[in-house]
């Protein structure tokens, strides 16, 4: 489309304002109880005042913004089919390009992860929080095997997070199985879960697929909470170990059996936090590979495949049972061991920290990054985890700020932070080949 089509079809001045108008109508109406009216205690008696001069700044903004806002969207409209176009015309430098440009911001997040706690050494919250990100990393590239690759929506993710967390727990506690021992089994026992639930669900699709999988995470969320015998019951399992450096404790003794004494340092709890922080980055990348590597076999293949079109895979002879089956095993194997890690460093675990709250953020950062795309997940982590924690100082207007964050990003990015991700094959001419 040229630029001279784009300015026929472009909207007037008149349908924007009236678009505008139209949002400042909604923002009168709703502001009128809410920023309007306000009452006040005059003389022992309630009264109610008016605020009309906030309640027009706040219309006249509202018309203004969308205005401001129209015009920004018709201007990266017309950019981006002005781009598409000139792609159009140099078929393969704009997908290559593309890609360079996400290895490198790739790497480079790889390069921040591995010195941040280095340059924050003796900031315990920023350490802190970097490794929740962590966390919800490893969750997400879990799930966007399932969601993103497979294409099965699943909103139920946190029962195999519960599931890894719980077996460590009781492995641990019960048998006195130390982390990395009890690490595989409790994935393992996580990935039996993903069959426990994939092979009853494997004739649904879409919308009876995601009430499957929701009612699969509230069962198990009622079960630890109903179960005290085994789980704790509401009051969850105390006293977890965490992991130790190869044996060395994180402990403050004199003793040459500790971390700080064996390496002949001073004691100080930032050892324990920076050291969970490179596990979960070990773990976070090891799963980065994985994933990356089973997308260029046969199987990565077939997941993608059956995303796109289930029915050909059947008519081609795929067994779309094992295809489904194996992306849940890996999917709920990945969540379960995020939930070792959890359950390590909190020290203690209860069925109020897996509802179906933190399904739903996974599943939101699933989307949000783009589906299938790796980095897109450690984007939007980045951006799920850091935008509450910065909305603390605004107190009651903290999720208002979350949600409004939320629909920009959607709106400038309908299809995820990046929607474009590097195909897992890539056809070469046989001279390049060559």
């Amino acid at each position: 489309m040229s630029p001279l089509v784009f300015a026929n079809n472009a909207p007037t001045l008149a349908e924007r304002c009236k678009d505008a108008a139209g949002i400042a109508l909604i923002a009168l109406l709703l502001g009128i109880p809410m920023i309007g009216l306000t009452t006040a205690d005059q003389g022992g008696s309630l009264q109610v005042l008016t605020r009309w001069p906030l309640l027009g700044a706040f219309v006249a903004a509202a018309f203004c913004g969308r205005l401001a806002l129209r015009y920004g969207l018709d201007m990266l409209k017309q950019r981006r089919q002005t781009r598409d176009r000139e792609a159009a015309a140099r078929p393969g430098k704009r997908g290559v390009r593309s890609i360079r440009i996400l290895e490198l911001t790739g790497w480079l997040a790889f390069g921040i992860a591995l010195v941040l706690p280095i340059l924050f050494s003796d900031n315990r919250y920023v350490v802190d929080t970097a490794t929740t990100v962590l966390i919800y990393v490893m969750l997400g590239w879990g799930l966007n095997v399932v969601v993103g690759l497979a294409g099965l929506l699943d909103l139920g993710h946190a029962a195999f997070y519960a599931v890894g967390a719980y077996a460590y727990a009781l492995l641990s506690t019960q048998f006195g199985w130390g982390f990395w021992t009890a690490l595989p089994v409790a994935g393992l026992t996580a990935a039996v879960f993903g069959l426990a639930l994939g092979w009853p669900s494997l004739r649904l699709r879409g919308d009876y697929l995601a009430i499957v999988t929701l009612g699969f995470g509230e069962i198990i969320r009622v079960v630890l909470t109903n179960w005290t015998d085994l789980s704790g019951g509401p009051n969850g399992i105390s006293s977890i170990p965490r992991p130790t450096f190869f044996g060395l404790p994180f402990v403050p003794s004199s003793d040459t059996g500790t971390f700080a004494s064996f390496f002949g340092l001073e004691f100080s709890p930032m050892h324990r936090i920076i050291f969970l922080y490179y596990v979960i980055l070990l773990l976070s990348l090891l799963t980065n590979v994985l994933v990356k590597r089973l997308r260029r076999l046969p199987i990565g293949r077939a997941w993608e495949a059956m995303r796109e079109d289930e029915i050909a895979c059947k008519a081609l002879g795929m067994n779309i049972t094992n295809v489904k089956l194996s992306a849940f095993a890996l999917g709920a194997m990945l969540g379960g061991v995020a939930g070792v890690f959890f359950a390590a460093r909190q020290g203690f675990i209860s069925p109020e920290s897996f509802t179906f709250n933190e399904s739903a953020i996974i599943l939101a950062i699933v989307v949000l990054g783009g589906m299938g795309s790796q980095l897109g997940v450690v984007l939007a982590s980045v951006v799920l985890v850091l935008l509450p924690e910065l909305g603390r100082d605004f107190a009651e207007y903290r999720m208002l700020l979350f949600g409004a964050a939320m629909i920009l990003i959607m709106v400038w990015r309908p299809g995820g932070i990046l929607s474009h991700r590097e195909p897992t094959l890539r056809h070469q001419p046989a001279g390049e080949q060559a």
